[in-house]
């Protein structure tokens, strides 16, 4: 698969199905391409709609691409609940990246998945790295469940800030700014350096006060500009300062191994919840608990209990 991204396109579209027939298949491929797998860098990038993330991704990516280095880019956008479209635009908001051989931009949506991660991200990042790419930039709809998500699947978390915006205005909350690894100060130019300065010098001040994530690695923060882009060598720099210590004192890939026993947690509930959606028996057992809920008849445990009862009762259990 390495180097053709055709076939990785085609791979995706299969890890993405949800035709019983495809997901077999899509089984197989990650069982042949995962011996192949976690060499790349896994980042994940968030913050607030308008801070910059496309724009901050694309100058990122370019300017790891001038290196020498292949970069995948997974965005996740949000599917309507109604329609359950999506926007999908990442390709036009990376117009520049997208157009280079060594880039792969792959806009995924969530299709209402919890925290609105899609459900099949993680085995994508394989097929990515199984294709030769080094680093995979993962970027989130906005702060909120997803990051957790996507924290759970990324060796490195990056958070993307506002200068002059305010927490409550900025949606930010204690635990994101736990999870990150680097707070980015963003939109660092012209008239807003001055408030970018303060900023970095607040947010310094602040992480003092919060329990440190890793042992071994201290939160950075530092300011950006997607217009003049000079801080992307000593973003870099800091990205890979935590990429040869985090490899030196075997952190991440004990790190990996704890997100492999998540994932298989997860992997099995929401097989459960699939194997419930798909039987017109239970579907339609469930349908009459939830209307019983809406008329006050039933309360929500004692709904549970029935469903998982007739659960155990079709396919076995104690």
């Amino acid at each position: 698969m390495e180097g053709d991204l055709n076939a990785l396109s085609l791979g995706i579209t299969l890890v993405e199905s949800t035709n019983p027939e495809d997901e077999v298949l899509a089984s197989e491929l990650i069982k042949k391409i995962y011996s192949q797998t976690g060499n790349a860098l896994r980042i994940g990038i968030t913050g607030v709609p308008g801070v910059g993330k496309s724009t901050f991704i694309e100058s990122f990516g370019l300017f790891l691409i001038e290196k020498g280095l292949k970069v995948a880019v997974l965005a996740v956008d949000p599917s309507s609940e109604i329609t359950k479209g999506s926007i999908l635009g990442d390709k036009t908001r990376m117009n520049e990246l997208s157009q280079s051989p060594n880039a792969y931009i792959r806009p995924t949506a969530s299709s209402g998945s919890l925290g609105g991660v899609a459900r099949k991200t993680r085995e994508t990042i394989y097929l990515c790295e199984a294709a030769g790419f080094e680093y995979v930039l993962i970027e989130t709809v906005g702060v909120g469940q997803s990051e957790i998500e996507v924290n759970s699947m990324t060796d490195f978390f990056l958070l993307l800030m506002l200068a002059g915006a305010g927490d409550e205005l900025q949606g930010i909350k204690r635990g994101i700014m736990e999870m990150a690894d680097l707070l980015l100060i963003n939109k660092a130019d012209g008239d807003n350096i001055k408030k970018a300065n303060l900023a970095r010098s607040e947010y310094e001040n602040a992480i003092h006060y919060l329990p440190p994530k890793r042992k071994f690695w201290n939160p950075k923060v530092e300011t950006s500009s997607s217009v003049s882009n000079e801080k992307m060598e000593k973003i870099f720099e800091i990205i890979k300062e935590f990429q040869t210590s985090s490899i030196e004192n075997g952190h991440l890939f004990s790190n990996r191994r704890v997100q492999d026993v998540f994932w298989f947690e997860r992997s099995v509930q929401l097989g459960l919840i699939h194997l419930i959606e798909h039987n017109q028996d239970l579907v339609i057992e469930k349908e009459n608990l939830l209307k019983k809920i809406k008329e006050g008849d039933l309360d929500s445990f004692r709904a549970s209990d029935i469903l998982i009862r007739k659960f155990k009762e079709k396919y076995g259990g104690v």
